[in-house]
């Protein structure tokens, strides 16, 4: 089991976002979480990579270990096994896509140019963006950053992928190849979980379905 949750009260600042949610995620499971705006979808999906805590749980279980009482020395090393997507990209600006590439490897401890170059190569490929490694972000349009975004959050073969709205700046039919290349990537046994409020992608590209609604997270399909 990749995420394990149980009776797990979200709250964002002293506010009780979400209550007693019961969350359950699977190798290679394509996973949504739906709702409104404000709903909790955000916030939950920060409980798992521990950007927010969890004080009241009766089992919070994410690759192993209990984020409940993990010790924040122990974070990087659990986000490293993990890949993020945002909805605006967050890629650095100041440097070519395969700078952006390279300083995530670099970072989390890659230290081979030869083993760099590879890695970046074959994320690249399996985004479509081979063609894109020595071009600036805003040479690009939205639907390639976010897949450069996608080759990213690919770099050090990640058990799970944790997507929030990825496709919400984006125009309907690139939207879709956002999904559908995320839903491919579960093909290689990454799971993948992403809060959307494109419900037209449901039908589209099925997969599980939890929601957000009145405090509440419901599994409902």
């Amino acid at each position: 089991m990749i995420i394990d949750y149980s009776k797990v009260t979200v709250f964002h600042d002293e506010d009780c976002i979400l209550k007693d949610v019961d969350f359950h995620l699977d190798e290679g499971e394509f996973v949504y979480i739906i709702g409104k705006v404000g709903a909790g979808k955000s916030s939950l999906l920060k409980t798992f990579y521990c950007e927010l805590d969890i004080e009241e749980a009766e089992k919070a279980d994410v690759l192993g270990r209990d984020v409940k009482k993990i010790k924040r020395k122990h974070v990087p090393a659990l986000r490293r096994e993990m890949g993020i997507i945002f909805q605006d990209f967050q890629l650095l600006h100041d440097r070519t896509v395969y700078k952006n590439l390279s300083f995530v490897l670099k970072a989390t401890g890659w230290k081979k140019r030869e083993e760099i170059n590879t890695r970046i190569n074959e994320v690249l490929n399996d985004v479509g963006m081979l063609e894109a490694k020595e071009k600036m972000p805003h040479e690009l349009s939205g639907g390639e950053q976010q897949r450069i975004s996608i080759a990213r959050a690919l770099l050090n073969k990640p058990k799970v992928i944790i997507a929030d709205e990825p496709t919400g700046n984006l125009d309907p039919e690139t939207a879709e190849n956002i999904v559908m290349l995320l839903k491919d990537i579960t093909r290689t046994g990454t799971a993948v979980v992403m809060s959307t409020h494109n419900l037209l992608m449901l039908d589209k590209i099925p997969g599980i379905v939890y929601k957000c609604e009145n405090g509440t997270l419901i599994e409902v399909r």
